[in-house]
């Protein structure tokens, strides 16, 4: 889901453009979404995490501390988001599979430089379309892999906010905590500040989380970053 996610802002934020090139980034961004998005798991999975969360919401409306309106938004979106999973027919993209030439161009992208001009003159062509027509285009393109994109957009939503946040520090760049039951979790959130020059790198498993903070010195391979690294660590589980 995280992939999905981080394809989809590419592919939305590069329809948004005017250029040639940034509209043949999009069309990558596309046929990648194709192969991740068309798993015969994936639609089903989807639709059974938002009924899970569906009934764990429900039985939050007694609930003083919660608010009624925020709660219905949600469920309306579940149910809005369920409905247009349930009515993709055949396969994820199917639409994108039954056009010869997007399908050209995408075993073509295989191949380093394969897109050139002299390759595929008609990619050439439509690279040089109006914006507003191409963009048009890879909206149309796009749309049919929304829901996917909805779906997986609020049980990632539920998830990041599901966890509470703590404090720590990594005495010079290293931090390690044991596990216990308490602790199991479907994704860790980590938050600092900006302006340290430091990048968080985990490994897990059911016994222990590490954490070491390395900074990338230039050029040069990764080393630890020898400074107490102050942090915000989330755990988060549906």
């Amino acid at each position: 889901m995280l992939r999905l996610e981080a394809l989809y802002d590419k592919a939305r934020y590069f329809t948004a453009k005017t250029d040639g090139l940034e509209h043949h980034v999009a069309l990558i961004s596309l046929f990648e979404i194709l192969e991740v998005a068309s798993r015969a798991d994936l639609k089903s999975d989807l639709l059974q995490e938002l009924e899970r969360q569906k009934q764990v919401l429900e039985a939050l409306r007694s609930n003083p501390a919660i608010s009624e309106n925020a709660l219905n938004e949600v469920l309306q979106n579940i149910d809005r988001t369920s409905s247009s999973l349930l009515a993709i027919s055949g396969k994820v993209g199917q639409h994108m599979r039954e056009n010869e030439w997007l399908m050209s161009i995408k075993q073509r992208t295989c191949i380093p430089g394969g897109v050139c001009e002299f390759d595929l003159p008609s990619y050439h062509y439509w690279q040089h379309l109006p914006a507003e027509q191409r963009k048009q285009d890879l909206t149309d393109w796009l749309q049919p892999f929304l829901p996917i994109y909805d779906g997986l957009s609020i049980v990632l939503r539920l998830l990041r906010d599901s966890g509470k946040s703590s404090h720590y520090v990594a005495q010079q760049g290293v931090f390690q905590q044991m596990l216990t039951g308490s602790k199991l979790a479907q994704m860790l959130r980590i938050t600092l500040l900006h302006e340290l020059p430091c990048i968080p790198e985990i490994s897990a498993n059911k016994y222990a989380l590490n954490i070491r903070f390395t900074s990338l010195g230039g050029i040069q391979r990764p080393r630890i970053c020898e400074l107490d690294v102050n942090f915000e660590l989330t755990f988060c589980n549906l």
